[in-house]
């Protein structure tokens, strides 16, 4: 990975957190919940930003609620995001993002993971990488001989190589968030996953 694909990611994907409003008419509530007041609305068509996900009550068979950058949650079925799931961070209990490096996310959105999976390749067994170290999966670096401390069986699937990139991550979201100074820098999760996949492929 790139430093400026990077810095692409970072700069670029929060233009891509608006998505557009599906229903004619769709309420944005106090809580994730149909239960819960209706402090504005929306129309179809209309952009919004999302700043952490959560379930809570089931619409048409979907129990993701969106918190907005209004501060209120809107159901997920009635929002565009291409996907059938959760798109970034889920809100902690306080219904904030645990995205923010102020409190330090472990992982990253699925357009980090996404990113480092496009720029490492996948490999199916260890193997020297381009410049003679030995990998597997998306990048992971074998600490032992053959890699044996990967605890996934060889040949690799796609899915136990995801499965072992989420194991490496938090080894270096920690190590990024030891470099920041988290009372005065802030970040989205698209610039937090961003800067994670430089340090993933540059080391730290």
């Amino acid at each position: 990975l790139t430093f400026i694909a990077a810095i692409a990611l970072a700069t670029v994907a929060p233009l891509s957190s608006g998505y557009a409003i599906k229903g004619d008419v769709v309420n944005c509530r106090s809580g994730p919940g149909t239960s819960y007041g209706v402090k504005k609305t929306y129309t179809k068509g209309q952009n919004v930003s999302i700043s952490c996900q959560q379930a809570g009550t089931s619409v048409s068979g979907n129990n993701i609620w969106d918190k907005t950058s209004d501060g209120c949650y809107v159901a997920d079925y009635y929002v565009q995001t291409g996907v059938n799931g959760y798109v970034t961070t889920k809100c902690s209990s306080s219904g904030s993002s645990s995205g923010s490096s102020g409190s330090y996310c472990k992982t990253l959105n699925q357009a980090g993971l996404s990113l480092i999976e496009k720029w490492e390749g996948f490999v199916l067994s260890p193997k020297p990488d381009p410049i003679g170290l030995p990998t597997v999966g998306y990048g992971h670096l074998c600490k032992q001989k053959n890699c044996a401390e990967v605890k996934y069986k060889f040949p690799l699937t796609k899915s136990t190589a995801q499965q072992l990139l989420n194991d490496d991550i938090p080894a270096y979201t920690k190590c990024l968030a030891s470099y920041l100074n988290a009372s005065k820098v802030k970040l989205n999760t698209n610039q937090w996953a961003a800067l994670t996949s430089w340090v993933f492929n540059n080391g730290c």
